[in-house]
């Protein structure tokens, strides 16, 4: 389905993501789907004022300037960033899924706070950095920190716009320099709606590769690939053809591989794929028992102790909320096999969340339920569900599991894939038919039918139950 350099991107940009070492830099083009103006419409006006035609000028940069040169000062310029970047605009599908991609850091030359406001729509806490003073403070418990490289619309007389702001800007802003160039060093940065002919980046660029030549970090950019379509005769589609060749091959000197496309969609594609794979590293594993019905308690254990095992061996971490009987195998499984690998970071393999019991407070325990379920699914790309019952307080019967319906409800809004082991029974076997009854609405992957209606054979084995289910995991990291 993809090219050869785009699966090798998806191979080393989830492998950074995973170590933590992923960078974005954002350009005017995505945040151009939600709105906002590109740099010839933002100059449009500045240009009438100048009696020139913007469709004509290539240099914005001067523009700017002329504009400031004509009016002595650029109290207008500053209006119209304001008044452009601080309307009411729709975020962006791209917005959202880079959001939620564990990324902590983001660079953009953009004046608008698209990027801010979906990292605290997603419930991070994000360190902004604006303007030099801004990078002498670490703002603390922050999940990523963003720079402003050019400024903000709430700065607008501080905004990089015009020539006299980027010939000074190494005097006034080098401390952006400085930290980019460090950046650029030790991650690896996809480039996203960006254009190359900035100045201050082309400086910074040619400055790592003439110190660290060849041993430069490999980068990447998404570029659309120039189309007939888009030009009015042959010789000017021939034209941009040659100049977009030259300009890639100019690229490879900083180290930065491009990415073509043939749509803009394809970039959201290519991310939603990439979403997917990260957030499928994560499994969500739920399950309850307090009548182990057919299996019996030891064959219960063993199986909910060795499918943990299983799934820390598949190189997957394992979230759960310490099920009723059955949530301390899971957790002993997943430790045995960590510590047997000696593995340094177990947080980060496992999160156990046990639930509270009693509270005095003033959320009512369910409702506070909820909540915790909520958090806890969170970043979760993929839930196992297994057996699923429990006592009834009051008539002392075996009922089905209402909270695992409420995770796996919760797992299905959130996105995640639903692996429900229909054979252990109970709410587990209940999820499994709502699964198998409207198969492509859940899983969508007809390949993987036949495994999942396997999940419901209860002639099959703990062994072979717990084989179909990695093979199930392993396989949605192939699909979107």
């Amino acid at each position: 389905m993809y090219s050869a350099k785009i699966k090798e991107f998806i191979r080393t940009y989830v492998k950074a993501l995973n170590e933590g070492n992923a960078a974005i830099f954002a350009g005017a083009g995505l945040s151009k789907p939600a709105g906002y103006v590109n740099w010839k419409e933002l100059m449009r006006e500045i240009a009438e004022d100048l009696n020139l035609d913007i469709d004509m000028e290539s240099d914005l940069i001067g523009l700017a300037q002329y504009h400031v040169n004509e009016y002595e000062g650029r109290n207008k310029i500053n209006q119209i960033l304001v008044e452009e970047f601080t309307k009411d605009v729709k975020t962006t599908g791209n917005h959202k899924i880079l959001s939620d991609l564990p990324i902590n850091t983001y660079w953009t030359t953009n004046y608008d706070k698209l990027i801010e406001a979906n990292l605290e729509a997603n419930n991070k806490k994000v360190d902004t950095k604006i303007v030099p003073e801004n990078l002498s403070y670490t703002v603390p418990d922050t999940d990523a920190i963003l720079y402003k490289m050019h400024g903000d619309s709430s700065l607008s007389h501080q905004a990089v716009l015009t020539k006299d702001d980027y010939e000074g800007y190494d005097l006034n802003r080098k401390l952006f320099s400085t930290a980019l160039q460090g950046d650029l060093v030790s991650k690896t940065f996809l480039f996203i709606g960006f254009s190359f002919d900035d100045p201050n980046l082309s400086y910074i660029l040619s400055r790592i590769r003439i110190l660290l030549g060849e041993n430069s970090r490999n980068h990447y950019c998404f570029m659309k690939r120039v189309g007939r379509d888009d030009y009015g005769s042959d010789n000017e589609f021939r034209y941009a053809e040659i100049k977009q060749e030259l300009k890639i091959k100019d690229l490879k000197r900083y180290k930065i591989s491009v990415l073509l496309v043939d749509s803009y969609n394809e970039i959201t594609e290519i991310l939603k794929h990439i979403h997917n794979i990260v957030t499928r590293k994560n499994i969500f594993i739920s399950g309850s028992a307090t009548d182990f019905g057919e299996w019996g308690e030891t064959k219960t254990y063993e199986f909910s102790t060795n499918l943990s095992k299983e799934v820390i061996t598949n190189k997957n971490n394992i979230i759960s909320g310490f099920g009723l009987g059955i949530g301390s195998c899971i957790i002993a499984g997943a430790l045995e096999e960590l510590y047997k690998n000696n593995e340094k970071r177990i947080e980060n393999r496992l999160k156990s969340r046990p639930f509270p019991q009693v509270t005095t407070g003033g959320i009512p325990l369910k409702e506070l339920w909820t909540k915790y379920r909520e958090e806890m699914l969170s970043g979760v790309g993929v839930s196992i569900f297994i057996f699923g019952n429990k006592e009834d307080k009051k008539t002392g019967e075996i009922i089905g599991a209402n909270g695992m319906k409420e995770e796996f409800d919760i797992s299905i809004r959130n996105g995640a894939i639903p692996i429900p082991v229909g054979a252990t029974g109970f709410t587990a076997q209940e999820l499994w038919e709502i699964v198998m009854s409207n198969f492509n609405n859940y899983v969508g992957v007809d390949a993987l039918k036949p495994l999942y209606e396997s999940l419901g054979d209860k002639t099959k084995t703990e062994s072979e139950l717990i084989e179909i289910v990695i093979n199930i995991v392993k396989e949605l990291t192939k699909y979107y």
